[in-house]
């Protein structure tokens, strides 16, 4: 359990929107991920001069004159440990683009067809967290809304910490603003420690298969674990087997040094701000566990949401409509 999901650099106060470079090198994945309709696969470069992926899909609805005005948000995805921005892709960029969102998924760095840095481990939640903070900086011209999955989750409970405090201390920040935040089936603000514990002492059993699935990376070989681990029971085996390839070949290095994550750990504590949180769980979810889903709840002052029928890949189990059904009706409360 404890391997699930795996230098500050000051940005210009003024907001520059620029275009993407478009992806056209050799895929880093030995198995890539086939762009749906309307998709399309672009580099943004980072100050340290190394790419990440940014998978975009425009909205239809935002080109029509007569809705301009309405300015929907962009949506930003971040994902966990073992994925990349094709897991958002599958689903959930074509649902959002429908109702009238531009979105971009990106992958960390170390991951899917982004650059990999030197050293044995993909980043920090500081480095991460700032490497998603450059894109929104320089691509994007209204605050977008992040969203993350399971430790993509946690980067963006930093990312939210981190514009909480310096805005308090009223410091410069390269931290762009946000019109909201959705927490996926997200790690909880003290990591993954009280996950691992709750598990050895109600659930041995579990323990064992989350640690052998995760840690021992099983889940790339045994088709059945993975489906456990990420999906509902009645997944279709050959979409087990899809996904289970993309994961093997999505992370090249660990996305965390753990020991080092877990001693900067929990999130630093901030104020309340005006930043709307939505923290949705899976009533199925074999790794984020109901308490955890409170806790991170509870540390927002908000009432998490449970979708039943899904597990904790969320976005593409066979039910993924639920969870973003409920991040859509979310979204347009925002506007009201």
């Amino acid at each position: 359990m404890a391997s699930l999901l795996y230098p500050h650099t000051t940005l210009p106060n003024k907001m520059t929107v620029k275009p993407l470079a478009v992806l056209n090198k050799a895929h880093k994945m030995r198995v890539p991920f086939e762009l749906k309709q309307g998709q399309t696969r672009v580099s943004h470069q980072l100050p340290s001069g190394l790419n990440i992926e940014v998978i975009e899909q425009k909205s239809v609805t935002s080109k029509d004159p007569d809705k301009k005005n309405e300015k929907r948000p962009p949506l930003v995805f971040v994902h966990g440990s073992y994925h990349a921005a094709w897991c958002w892709a599958e689903h959930w960029l074509p649902f959002f683009t429908d109702s009238g969102f531009d979105c971009y998924a990106v992958s960390l760095l170390g991951q899917g067809e982004s650059d990999a840095p030197p050293g044995t481990v993909a980043g920090s939640l500081q480095t991460h967290a700032g490497d998603v903070a450059d894109f929104i900086q320089k691509n994007l011209s209204l605050p977008p809304v992040l969203l993350g999955h399971s430790f993509g989750g946690l980067i963006i409970q930093y990312y939210i910490a981190r514009i909480r405090n310096e805005k308090m201390l009223e410091m410069e920040t390269p931290y762009p603003e946000l019109a909201g935040a959705v927490l996926v089936c997200s790690v909880p603000p003290l990591g993954n420690s009280g996950l691992v514990w709750r598990y050895l002492f109600t659930k041995p059993t579990a323990a064992f298969k989350v640690t052998r699935s995760l840690a021992a990376k099983a889940f790339q070989t045994d088709l059945s674990l993975c489906k456990e681990t990420f999906f509902s029971s009645s997944m279709e085996d050959h979409l087990v087997l899809r996904y289970q390839e993309l994961m093997k070949e999505s992370s090249r290095m660990p996305l965390f040094d753990l020991r080092k994550l877990n001693a900067s750990l929990p999130v630093p504590s901030a104020p309340k701000s005006s930043i709307k949180v939505l923290v949705l769980g899976a009533k199925d979810d074999f790794i984020v566990d109901v308490q955890g889903l409170s806790e991170t709840g509870s540390f927002y002052g908000v009432s998490p949401v449970c979708v039943e029928g899904v597990a904790h890949d969320m976005m593409l189990d066979c039910s993924w409509e639920k969870g973003a059904s409920v991040i859509l009706s979310w979204l347009d409360g925002l506007r009201r």
